[in-house]
């Protein structure tokens, strides 16, 4: 499954809200501090993220690319 590539997203819809919305409830439940697409069987570039201690700060990452980065942070 994870070796699957996944297709960009071409509209943001209801199914694609509603996938958002289940998948925020499954990582805050695991806990965890994100979960892409492609573990949950849905092989789209979609990706959601709550690093906050607090885990009330959802990011949603739709047809992400990785242009640059810096630093690095560790994570249990």
């Amino acid at each position: 499954r994870l070796h699957t590539v996944a297709k960009p997203i071409k509209e943001v819809n209801a199914e694609i809200r509603r996938l958002i919305d289940d998948m925020a409830e499954t990582m805050y439940d695991a806990p965890g501090i994100g979960l892409a697409a492609t573990q949950v069987n849905q092989h789209i570039q979609l990706i959601v993220i709550d690093t906050s201690k607090e885990q009330n700060n959802l990011k949603v990452f739709i047809n992400p690319k990785i242009v640059a980065k810096s630093g690095s942070q560790d994570y249990e």
